[in-house]
């Protein structure tokens, strides 16, 4: 029997999101329903509401949630009521051209569930990233809800979702920080400040945050920076390469997804070395550089998808680290909401004046 919930839905390009009842179907084959528990409000749920990522409104927005199972469909034999789960916005196929190369965290034909949300009309909505969960229950695949120990508090856990996941990810998997390594990380947000703690619980060396507020400067510093530059006014590159010997980072990952911030990120590098690109451009974005420095500096240039994460292998371990103590996962969450705060949160945000504002139902 249908379910109706209420949920957070951006109707128009740039209009404020409203708060809506919903209707979410019962599960189907392969899909599984979650009541939500907390949702983290990310710069992706942002994008969608003015229509940066795509013009398929009306959509539904969050997906960077923690819920329990609530039921399940016809076919799904590893998930069961109850379960305690993070959702997760890549759920490998197992069978397209990447998953059979062995290497699933790039799968290309990522599963979400069949059946359509929709508005009290019957209007489908586009749930964002596939997932939808600034809503008290939530459709997915069976595969996108990832089973983690319940003692983590919802609202912390949720971030490993995606920005913390996006951030840890792009320095462990895409970075590949090492013992010893020297790293740089541009923005100081919730994707920054992640990579910054991935790096740290990799064992780099040095780990130097770079922003334009000094207040995330500060905050950075309890993710593992070592050394913080506030590029607004001083030259971001020479800093760097005076923290590093004169050299430059091994690893410099690009949390902010702008051409300047590219820029610095390429020419920040020591030679041979690594730039992660992790923060999200606009599509109109360009960037231009001498093809003689792409050629003679060396290294590798990188784009992180979702921090290369096998979600079923990766979540586990983070809820783990955060339960030990070693994640700062609650240094993430700056307030919790209710659905109806979601577009004040969203001005926050614009302000820089949260990392993480988290929707608890």
């Amino acid at each position: 029997m249908p379910h109706e919930v209420h949920a957070v839905v951006a109707a128009k390009r740039g209009a404020p999101v409203e708060l809506q009842t919903i209707v979410v179907p019962d599960p189907g084959p392969g899909e599984a329903l979650v009541a939500v528990q907390a949702c983290g409000v990310c710069h992706t749920d942002l994008h969608y509401r003015d229509g940066v990522i795509s013009e398929e409104f009306p959509f539904l927005l969050g997906h960077e949630a923690a819920g329990v199972i609530e039921s399940v469909g016809p076919g799904v034999t590893d998930l069961a009521p109850g379960d305690y789960v993070v959702l997760a916005w890549r759920a490998p196929c197992g069978s397209c051209r990447s998953c059979r190369r062995g290497r699933p965290w790039y799968c290309f034909d990522s599963r979400n569930a069949g059946q359509p949300m929709t508005l009290l009309d019957g209007t489908p909505l586009a749930p964002a990233l596939g997932i939808g969960a600034f809503a008290e229950k939530t459709l997915v695949a069976a595969g996108q809800a990832v089973k983690v120990d319940p003692s983590a508090r919802p609202e912390a856990a949720g971030l490993i979702g995606c920005g913390v996941m996006a951030g840890y990810g792009a320095a462990v998997h895409t970075g590949g920080v090492g013992s010893g390594d020297t790293v740089a990380v541009i923005g100081c947000g919730g994707v920054g400040n992640a990579a910054i703690a991935g790096a740290s619980i990799a064992g780099a060396r040095r780990v130097i945050a770079v922003d334009i507020d000094d207040r995330k400067l500060d905050g950075a510093t309890r993710f593992g920076a070592t050394h913080t530059v506030n590029s607004r006014g001083t030259d971001p590159i020479e800093a760097v390469r005076g923290l590093t010997g004169g050299h430059g980072a091994d690893v410099v990952i690009d949390a902010v997804g702008r051409p300047e911030t590219y820029r610095q990120a390429f020419y920040m590098r020591d030679l041979a070395g690594t730039l992660v690109q992790v923060g999200v451009p606009d599509p109109d974005m360009r960037i231009e550089l001498p093809l003689i420095d792409l050629f003679s500096r060396g290294g590798a240039l990188k784009s992180s998808w979702y921090g290369d994460c096998l979600p079923s292998r990766d979540f586990p371990v983070l809820i783990d680290r955060y339960l030990s103590g070693r994640l700062d996962l609650g240094g993430f969450v700056t307030e919790t909401i209710a659905l109806d705060e979601v577009e004040s949160a969203f001005d926050k945000m614009r302000d820089g004046r949260v990392l993480r504002s988290v929707v608890v139902l």
